[in-house]
């Protein structure tokens, strides 16, 4: 099976990487247009060649696109109208609403398959690539029904391939869950990471006193704002919606410290721990 991968960063190398080694793909080509990508991903052998977009598409049986999430939903529309009638197309992407609707007006819609694999680090580049990113992770499979069966049965292929867990929803359900579970996370590494690199302007040697909770919380702020800025404005709608009550939580447990209200503060906290019966 011939693969063209498009975009050869963490996610997109990791991919080719991975399905190199279990034989699942006779061919991977590479797009991407970042120059020291391409040649990085010819010098760690996670692509076999790489070329402009239009030469990528001809033969291609399946294309992946591992690019942000904005130049997704613009590069789409170009995508479909390059492949053949039985290319596979599917995306990476951690938003689903805005690039459903895009390829929901395409005539190749039946080719394309919304999916969101959820699996990743903080750090970016074909460097960052590595076959096991994936394993025992879940991906997500978006508005299934406007895909056509033999699209589905070789993104099924795919993700047996990555050793991925698949569930599936739709786009709107997907964006309004992943604001919770992803997108706050990552806001909230960035904002606490912000915050304290204020207050070391003041305070010297802060980040001496930082235990591994803090570097295990404030981790994801090392992520790559080029790949994390899209995302929130591509789901902007739900992550603003989570921020408020994010934001109202964090003034009930400031108002709990001001008003010195031990009992509340506890109450409030072993509210919180009640997650360990969700995450083990």
């Amino acid at each position: 099976m011939k693969v063209t991968i498009i975009g050869l960063g963490l996610i997109g190398g990791s991919i080719a990487k991975r399905l190199k080694e279990k034989k699942f793909a006779s061919e991977v080509t590479g797009v991407d247009s970042n120059e020291q990508h391409q040649r990085l991903a010819i010098e760690l052998d996670l692509v076999d060649s790489v070329h402009p977009l239009h030469e990528a598409l001809k033969n291609a049986d399946v294309v992946i696109l591992a690019i942000p999430v904005d130049a997704a939903v613009k590069l789409l529309p170009k995508v479909l109208d390059g492949i053949q009638n039985e290319t596979v197309v599917v995306d990476m992407g951690s938003t689903k609403e805005s690039i459903c609707k895009v390829a929901d007006e395409h005539e190749k819609r039946r080719n394309f398959v919304a999916t969101h694999p959820m699996a990743g680090t903080e750090h970016s580049g074909p460097n960052a690539a590595h076959s096991h990113l994936f394993d025992h992770k879940m991906a997500i499979i978006c508005d299934k029904n406007n895909s056509a069966d033999f699209a589905l049965k070789v993104v099924d292929q795919l993700y047996a391939a990555l050793n991925m867990k698949v569930i599936e929803m739709s786009s709107h359900e997907h964006d309004v869950h992943i604001a919770y579970v992803s997108h706050l996370s990552h806001i909230t590494s960035f904002v606490l990471g912000e915050t304290v690199l204020e207050k070391e302007k003041e305070v010297k040697h802060i980040f001496n006193m930082a235990g591994t909770g803090f570097a295990s919380t404030v981790r994801l702020a090392k992520s790559s704002p080029a790949m994390w800025a899209p995302i929130f404005l591509e789901n902007a709608k739900h992550v603003s919606d989570v921020l408020e009550t994010y934001i109202q939580n964090l003034k009930n447990f400031k108002r709990l410290i001001d008003t010195n209200d031990a009992e509340g503060l506890t109450k409030s906290m072993e509210n919180a721990n009640k997650i360990r019966e969700v995450i083990k």
